[in-house]
């Protein structure tokens, strides 16, 4: 972040973004976006900037699913993590996840070696993101291709139900349930 910071010092017009438009009451306004174009993003990687109670930055959370998955799986896992999402669309958003995610990866094959007093030397773990040209809307495409299967008919909750059961129905859900068993 800092060198972005360096970025934007050295010369500031060239970050600044101005929007302009009116309301519709015909009222004026006018944003200017400047650091906060790269601010937003890194709240990804640096959690506490917001909030000192999240302090675990994506490519941990993600490290840390795929290390809780079967041990068969976590390099076919680590292969293929596709972003999908408008959040996932900020400039080189994937590459650095991709470099953040290897760097977690490569640290635990170190400290296993480390730890193995040089006895285990770890096989290489490829690490690869994947943006996709459907990505901004591949969480409203999936869900559409769920909600278009006949199962889906058999898990979801509806209006009804809801208006009977209140929001307790929403704390079950037998998808999950049909997993876990």
């Amino acid at each position: 972040m800092a060198k972005e910071f360096k970025k934007y010092d050295e010369d500031p017009r060239r970050w600044v973004r101005e929007t302009a438009g009116n309301t519709k009451k015909g009222i004026a306004w006018k944003v200017d976006v400047a650091y906060e174009r790269f601010l937003g993003p890194e709240i990804f990687f640096n959690p506490e900037i917001c909030n000192p109670d999240y302090t675990t930055p994506l490519p941990n959370v993600i490290d840390a699913t795929i290390q809780a998955s079967p041990i068969d799986c976590r390099r076919g896992l680590y292969k293929n993590v596709v972003l999908s999402g408008g959040s996932t669309m900020f400039k080189d958003f994937g590459r650095r996840l991709q470099r953040d995610i290897k760097r977690c990866v490569d640290e635990r094959s170190r400290k296993a070696e480390q730890l193995s007093n040089g006895r285990i030397k770890p096989t290489p773990t490829d690490v690869n993101v994947i943006s996709h040209h459907m990505q901004r809307f591949a969480v409203w495409f999936g869900g559409s291709m769920l909600a278009s299967t006949p199962e889906f008919h058999n898990v979801v909750h509806t209006r009804q139900q809801y208006e009977e059961y209140g929001p307790s129905i929403c704390r079950h859900n037998p998808v999950f349930s049909a997993i876990t068993m």
